[in-house]
């Protein structure tokens, strides 16, 4: 007889793990005990020594799906002659080695519960068990367990405690765990009529609100999503001008179907094996796929693109509303633009009243805004567009340890936020564009409860050097050491620091706008180094931006300055031109940038008449789709330079009249234009490696969400004997300046 004692971290909280240890020890014959303590497991094992050997080995290699556990400690216990293995309460510890577990998609035999007429939480629509249902967004503290989240509120009834109770149940300590007659239920709320309450007569309203046309605020996993019927023409128009939301995508909610649940995509898309496996991820991401031009969508649904994003159903909910209603509806996060989504039934009904046409409501309270992740496949792969439900917090391992808890508070647009401690850092779900109240509101409170969740208290900031960004402001008036970190740094920073890279490399910082070390504004950098210690060595040509952040969304500011800066003029620009020029000439709020972002927006400007922006990239967006098809080398070479400084500077100016030549097809300039930034960046590369040898490149920032673009670039770069570096886990654009921010600013730990 042997024992031995085990300690195991990872993700082993909400997945199931007590119950499948429990499980493991009667497979394998052994005796013990099992308890969560905060963020880890530990367990005491005894029996024969074969048996014992047996159960540590399936600790990690029969783990369930969801579970990511390590074994922290193995060593040698003293056999106390237990009688059988048992399960404990959980014991008091420290969170700081907690993995807080994401939300997770219905498992299909919860889904074929729930379809099963006999079955007693037929067509619930708050089915779960350990490997399915809301983690994160009902989670007060750790440990993980129930009366520690907002299901506290939802006492069990004797089937389902008894359920709760079992541990050779599936349903053993499913924390989430309910009935129709002790869980959630579901009212339809609309106006001028009576609300109607029960799962089914809700279910049953939506529904018919849905098949009339109507716009719907539906409450989720993480927040409200408005939805309507993807195939009306007229139901996706009033929602956008209600909304308003002019032309930005809409994603759409597919119905799982067929042998391997994606026949419902094969309808509206044309997927390729990488946005079939990242459709049917356990993350249940938003992802941007490829439509067919005979999909039965409305065309409002995504404007001016190529793609739509498309998403299976992750919630019991979900499936139901998707198999009633038979076809795939628009589901986008009911919100103010640029807001974290709304989560509380009557902040949507207010606020979205001019919106929504009827409300879904249920009674489980959401602890936290998860808007749904987005995937973009680039170069084969899914690459993340916005961290989310199911997958944030994102944990990621430091190649170096900081050596005092750190808080990043990431960017302005498309915040996150980070916190680092030891070799662990945790990036926040999106949260949005700061500025609005609410949205400080909820970024606030997720600084608040990332430190609460984990039990670590962050005893230094790291923020953006831009001193008007919000969250720098913030971040200045915390009480807290401040280590301002330059935008383009993080960017550089959250790619190597992905990798584990501490080496020289060359990395492309390419994005709209950021500030830079010597106070103008870059954008179009190449930044030679490592973490804490980066050199710009390349950047393409600067030009001063009349309007400054106006330009971002207005096009034709861009394409004014390079007009100017070549000493010509663009005669299709709105506005006061004269007034303008005026300004410009003076210096007066026309700020210097060297960003591609603008360059992509003037493009967009002269070669498809955008002139204004609705969304954020809006015309670098079309630009790119407009180039689907083209060949691409036909435009102008863009020289390199090498200035006085020393840097590298590629001129665009050749591009100029060449893009505003009305002669040449739109489809012809947008894709000539994509490629002679590709090889510019290509020729700045060189360039480099001639200079001091590095073979090594990263490309980073938003523009890189550019998949021709990318794919170009990294193809020349590969040819000619680059290794190219892209994100894999975080995203390249704003959403990962908070990771970035953490590995610049510990460098020096």
């Amino acid at each position: 007889m042997v024992a031995r004692r085990l300690t195991i971290t990872g993700r082993v909280q909400g997945v199931g793990f007590r119950p499948f240890l429990h499980r493991l020890a009667h497979d394998t014959g052994v005796r013990g005990w099992v308890r969560n303590v905060a963020g880890r497991v530990e367990a005491h094992v005894e029996g024969p020594a074969e048996s014992v050997a047996a159960f540590v080995a399936g600790v990690t290699a029969q783990a369930p799906p969801l579970a990511r556990p390590r074994l922290e400690t193995d060593v040698e216990g003293v056999p106390g002659g237990a009688a059988e293995f048992r399960i404990l309460g959980s014991g008091e510890g420290s969170p700081d080695q907690a993995s807080v577990p994401p939300d997770h998609f219905a498992c299909d035999d919860c889904l074929a519960e729930m379809r099963d007429p006999h079955a007693r939480r037929h067509r619930y629509p708050f089915i779960n068990c350990t490997q399915c249902g809301p983690r994160y967004t009902i989670i007060d503290h750790l440990p993980y367990d129930r009366p520690n989240t907002s299901m506290a509120g939802f006492p069990l009834c004797p089937e389902c405690r008894a359920e709760y109770e079992n541990p050779l149940d599936r349903r053993f300590h499913a924390q989430p765990l309910a009935c129709a007659a002790c869980g959630p239920r579901l009212e339809f709320r609309a106006p001028g009529v009576e609300p109607v309450t029960g799962n089914e007569p809700a279910l049953a309203a939506c529904v018919a609100a849905l098949r009339a046309g109507r716009v719907v605020a539906a409450k989720g996993i993480g927040g409200y999503h408005l939805l309507c019927d993807a195939a009306s023409a007229a139901a996706v128009a009033r929602l956008r001008a209600n909304k308003p939301r002019p032309h930005k995508p809409l994603a759409v909610l597919v119905p799982q179907a067929g042998a391997d649940g994606l026949d419902g995509v094969r309808a509206v898309a044309a997927p390729e094996p990488a946005h079939a496996a990242a459709l049917a991820d356990p993350m249940r991401p938003i992802v941007l796929t490829p439509v067919r031009p005979t999909a039965p969508l409305a065309e409002g649904i995504a404007p001016g693109l190529g793609e739509v994003g498309l998403m299976l159903p992750y919630s019991p909910l979900h499936h139901l509303l998707l198999e009633a209603f038979g076809g795939p509806l628009v589901a986008t996060s009911a919100n103010l633009s640029g807001e974290p989504v709304l989560t509380d039934a009557g902040a949507v009904e207010s606020r979205l009243g001019r919106v929504a046409e009827g409300y879904l409501h249920h009674d489980r309270p959401i602890r936290r805004p998860a808007d749904d992740a987005v995937y973009r496949v680039i170069r084969g792969r899914p690459r993340p567009i916005r961290p989310g439900r199911g997958g944030a917090p994102l944990e990621l391992e430091l190649s170096r340890p900081v050596a005092r808890p750190v808080l990043a508070v990431g960017g302005q647009m498309k915040n996150t936020i980070a916190l680092a401690w030891g070799r662990r850092a945790v990036v926040s779900p999106h949260i949005g564009e700061l500025g609005a109240p609410r949205s400080q509101a909820v970024f606030e409170q997720v600084v608040t409860d990332l430190q609460a969740l984990y039990g670590v208290r962050a005893e230094r900031v790291a923020c953006d050097a831009h001193p008007d960004y919000s969250a720098s402001r913030w971040a200045r008036g915390c009480g807290l050491p401040v280590i301002p970190v330059f935008h383009h740094h993080a960017h550089a920073a959250a790619l190597a620091g992905e990798r584990g890279l501490d080496e020289a490399l060359l990395v492309f910082a390419w994005d709209g706008t950021g500030y830079g070390a010597d106070g103008t504004l870059w954008g179009g950098e190449a930044l030679l180094g490592r973490p804490g210690g980066w050199e710009r060595v390349g950047a393409l040509r600067p030009f001063r931006l009349p309007g400054g952040d106006k330009a971002g969304r207005q096009p034709w500011r861009s394409a004014l300055a390079l007009a100017w800066e070549t000493g010509s003029d663009w005669d299709a620009a709105p506005g006061d031109r004269a007034l303008l020029r005026a300004a410009w000439e003076r210096g007066l709020n026309t700020p210097l940038s060297s960003a591609a972002g603008r360059l992509f927006d003037a493009a967009a400007a002269w070669v498809l008449g955008i002139t204004e922006a609705s969304f954020e990239g809006q015309g670098p967006m079309w630009l790119e789709a407009a180039a689907t098809g083209a060949l691409a080398d036909t435009a102008p070479a863009v020289p390199l330079i090498r200035d006085e400084s020393g840097l590298w500077r590629s001129d665009w100016a050749p591009l100029v009249p060449w893009l505003q030549d009305a002669g040449l097809p739109a489809q012809v300039r947008a894709a000539g234009f994509h490629a002679a930034l590709a090889g510019a960046l290509l020729d700045q590369a060189r360039a480099v490696r001639h200079d001091c040898g590095v073979t090594r490149v990263g490309l980073t920032g938003g523009v890189f969400q550019n998949r021709l673009l990318t794919e170009l670039a990294a193809d020349r770069l590969e040819a000619d004997g680059f290794e190219v570096l892209l994100h894999e886990r975080v995203p390249a654009n704003d959403a990962g300046i908070s990771f970035g921010q953490i590995v610049e600013a510990t460098a020096a730990d």
